[in-house]
């Protein structure tokens, strides 16, 4: 059986997207720029995805601004709020310690720039407090960067409640929505958001497309210069067939969305239920609060590399977290937040699961995990110190 429960790193381009796509990759094959017939259909498809989107987000069609991912629209919407907060004094920044690099990198470069950040701490159940949003802003505070869902654990953060606690004092609020958007209700207006960001390929969309949602007033400056694109925010010839297909994927996961989750969390539930039965394992993030498809779990005494590695043997195609670290040999810095111990968080195994997954797969991968973690800790000298008591258990 082969089974891919990797869908938190990327997804199968649906059918739907690729249908889609394919008259802009040949026949109508125009630059929107360009003002001959050609062009100008190019140009109708580009406005014609770009209202679609912007109904699924909530906002107007000026406010999506096209990108090549959830990276770069990270980048430009911090690097513009903190721009913007300069010009007026203010170079104080708040996010969490588990944010994906996209936002931490850029938050560190800032730093080198003269920008203060604070890093709130994350509870151990992989939550963030409107209340500690508020007792962190202070007068000097530009931005409050906060994910919607965390990409390794998969845990939902109180959105509202933080956008609201950011509008009452004149913060601007963004959100990493990439995990989120096309499996969880999204209204950027309701819920108190004045900058987004989303990736087309997390939601069975291509990779290579997102957008920056910029709430109108918000002040966006270009990362790309060279074109004047997107009302001049971000140079560039405009991916037409990746933007159709992404607001083709789009339409067709929200269209879907209560009958996905509903067999997505059933799934989902049964699978923590079966690898809750391994010994010396633990569920990662909160129990309820988080995304209907992935789970991530520690198992004491083995390395997550090896438990991965021997998965792929047997046909269940898997992480240990996100999917932009994967190469490196550290402990997840997410799990090291919500207060894993480094021998705990090199343990780790993330299984996302998609609306194709299959209760048969989910039973599969229980019995695959179940039987290779068996046979690392069958091999470990720390899991014989553990039993020997030697070395005391940290999972009970």
């Amino acid at each position: 059986m082969q089974i891919y429960a990797d869908n938190a790193a990327t997804t199968r381009l649906s059918d739907t997207a690729l249908n889609a796509m394919l008259p802009y990759l040949q026949g109508e094959y125009g630059n929107p720029s360009s003002l001959h017939s050609v062009g100008q259909r190019a140009q109708e498809a580009l406005t014609e995805a770009r209202a679609r989107i912007a109904a699924r987000l909530g906002c107007q069609p000026t406010e999506v601004i096209f990108t090549s991912g959830g990276s770069e629209a990270d980048n430009q919407a911090i690097r513009s709020a903190a721009a913007f907060g300069k010009l007026k004094g203010k170079t104080h920044i708040i996010s969490t310690a588990f944010e994906h690099h996209a936002v931490l990198h850029t938050l560190e470069a800032l730093e080198k720039e003269g920008f203060t950040v604070t890093l709130l701490d994350v509870h151990e159940d992989g939550m963030v407090s409107a209340q500690q949003v508020e007792e962190a802003i202070t007068d000097e505070t530009c931005l409050v960067t906060i994910m919607y869902a965390n990409n390794e654990i998969g845990t939902v953060q109180p959105i509202a409640e933080i956008g609201e606690v950011c509008r009452r004092h004149g913060v601007l609020f963004h959100t990493d929505a990439v995990q989120a958007v096309g499996h969880l209700p999204v209204n950027v207006a309701e819920q108190n958001i004045d900058l987004l960001s989303l990736s087309a390929h997390k939601f069975h969309g291509p990779k290579g497309i997102g957008v920056l949602y910029a709430r109108r007033g918000v002040p966006i400056f270009p990362l790309i210069h060279g074109g004047a694109q997107e009302r001049n925010r971000r140079g560039g010839t405009e991916n037409i067939p990746a933007i159709v297909g992404m607001a083709a994927a789009l339409d067709e996961a929200c269209d879907h969305l209560d009958e996905d989750t509903a067999k997505l969390t059933a799934l989902r539930e049964r699978l923590i239920a079966g690898l809750s039965n391994i010994p010396h394992s633990v569920l990662n993030g909160h129990r309820e609060h988080r995304l209907p498809g992935t789970v991530n779990f520690c198992f004491e005494g083995i390395e997550g590399e090896s438990l991965l590695l021997l998965l792929d043997d047997k046909g269940v195609y898997a992480s240990s977290g996100s999917a932009c670290t994967s190469g490196s040999l550290d402990p997840s810095h997410v799990l090291l937040a919500i207060g894993r111990p480094h021998e705990i968080a090199h343990g780790s195994l993330r299984l996302s699961l998609s609306p194709d997954t299959t209760e048969e797969e989910v039973d599969y991968m229980v019995e695959a995990v179940t039987e290779v973690v068996a046979y690392l800790r069958s091999i470990s000298p720390v899991w014989r110190n553990l039993e020997a008591g030697i070395q005391e258990f940290i999972i009970q």
